[in-house]
């Protein structure tokens, strides 16, 4: 059994911030238990008490390595919610976050289109309500170009170096794109030849959360035609966002258990940090205090120690901000109801962290949930990724950015779109966008319909 938990230093967030049994790894095991054995809960996977105990599980993989008997609570949550949800429609959330990545996709052909709509008040509140997200939070920005097109405009790079294959996950193609081009640049100065995904694909890491799990096996076996040449010659997959790349590392072998390249993409795939170290690239000296914060799904598949040992090798002071789940985890702490107690998790370690930072220390975050989290959380302060970090170190010395607050210098950089060719169809986007959002609309429905 999962020990009683009783100090603070326990694995489930929700249980640190409510003190309620029924928020441990063991409480909710205990009521998957009394489900599948019918007696006390008798509406099976129908059971809106299972289904309210689970809501508050952040799928943040913590009990899968402190648990001492490796509880994989997402796992049961996902595999719950899909017998729960089928055949019927889900919460509009689901959708609105499940399937970001087809959202994305529509909101890419005009991001200045949709900024417009999720930056400005009233039309944002409309959105959000329609979406099942929480009033309180703020809609991610649009980069305005995705990190795909950046790379297929600027052209092979180290064409004679080794081989390796940058992850463009949903979220730093969409959002983060300052990310992929610091990774992508990073990669290149230690001289590898990096390439990407000739098409959109996406592992449908959202998609767990939700129960999605039919439409998720269909997104990997998508991945696997998609980069199968890559996987068979043995090319590394190096992922930018830890939960992206735990999504092969963990989920897809569970889902894909029988499929040769399924394992093989399990044993390619390394977290960006991992594989530099790996490497044993030499990286430039940065000689600055560091703080350091780990992904959930970062530390459940890998740890963060590669990115500590890195970082101690350029010269860096490096203190690891201790603590669980950001509170964030994904799209759990946009949805509506779960805003205040996704900040009171954050409070117990992320925020309180930062706070206490000095002002010229730079704060490292990997995960676009950890990012997002602190730079909503009303801390006057932003954390950049390890390849955003190797980058100011590469162009600014071994004193990084000057004076307080390093991070501003580098934080959301854009991209900008390049040549009359990228602007016309942008331009020509923003007038299809509309009748593009709500054809995804219905497409999308339609697909999860199916799931």
């Amino acid at each position: 059994k999962c020990r009683i938990p009783d100090t603070d230093d326990v694995m489930c967030p929700s249980f640190q911030v409510l003190r309620e049994e029924t928020h441990t790894t063991r409480g909710r095991a205990r009521l998957l238990f009394e489900m599948l054995e019918g007696d006390i809960i008798t509406d099976g996977w129908r059971s809106s008490e299972v289904e309210e105990a689970l809501d508050l599980c952040l799928s943040c993989k913590g009990c899968t390595n402190d648990c001492p008997v490796n509880v994989d609570m997402p796992t049961y949550k996902a595999e719950f919610l899909h017998h729960h949800w089928k055949g019927r429609l889900r919460p509009r959330q689901a959708y609105a976050m499940g399937l970001i990545d087809k959202t994305a996709a529509v909101a890419s052909l005009a991001p200045g289109l949709a900024n417009l709509v999720g930056q400005t008040p009233g039309l944002s509140n409309a959105l959000k309500a329609l979406g099942g997200v929480a009033q309180e939070r703020r809609v991610p920005v649009f980069a305005p170009i995705t990190l795909r097109r950046w790379f297929a405009g600027r052209g092979e790079r180290n064409v004679d170096g080794p081989r390796v294959l940058l992850w463009p996950d949903t979220f730093t193609d969409n959002f983060h794109t300052d990310v992929g081009v610091a990774a992508v640049e990073a990669l290149e100065a230690g001289g590898f030849h990096v390439v990407m995904p000739g098409r959109r694909l996406c592992c449908g890491r959202p998609l767990y959360d939700y129960g999605f799990l039919t439409l998720a096996r269909r997104y990997l076996r998508r991945v696997l035609g998609g980069i199968r040449d890559e996987i068979r010659r043995g090319t590394p997959v190096v992922g930018m966002e830890p939960s992206c790349l735990a999504t092969f590392r963990d989920e897809l072998p569970k889902l894909l258990p029988h499929d040769d390249d399924a394992k093989r993409l399990a044993e390619q795939s390394v977290h960006f940090g991992e594989f530099l170290r790996r490497a044993g690239v030499e990286l430039p000296p940065l000689h600055r205090k560091v703080v350091l914060w780990g992904h959930c799904h970062h530390k459940a598949t890998g740890g963060i120690e590669a990115d500590q040992a890195l970082l101690r090798s350029m010269g860096a002071e490096v203190e690891i901000a201790a603590g669980g789940c950001c509170g964030l985890a994904g799209s759990w702490g946009f949805e509506a109801g779960h805003h205040e107690l996704s900040l009171k998790i954050g409070e117990e370690g992320l925020l309180p962290a930062v706070r206490k930072a000095e002002a010229d220390a730079v704060i490292v975050a990997d995960g676009f949930s950890c990012r997002t989290q602190l730079e909503q959380s009303g801390v006057d302060r932003r954390a950049l990724h390890l390849a955003q970090v190797l980058k100011m170190a590469r162009e600014r010395g071994a004193g990084g950015a000057p004076g307080p607050y390093p991070e501003r210098a580098y934080a959301g950089l854009r991209p900008a779109p390049g040549g009359s060719r990228t602007r016309r169809r942008l331009g020509t986007a923003g007038a299809l966008s509309a009748v593009g959002l709500a054809a995804a609309g219905l497409g999308l429905r339609r697909a999860a319909r199916r799931d």
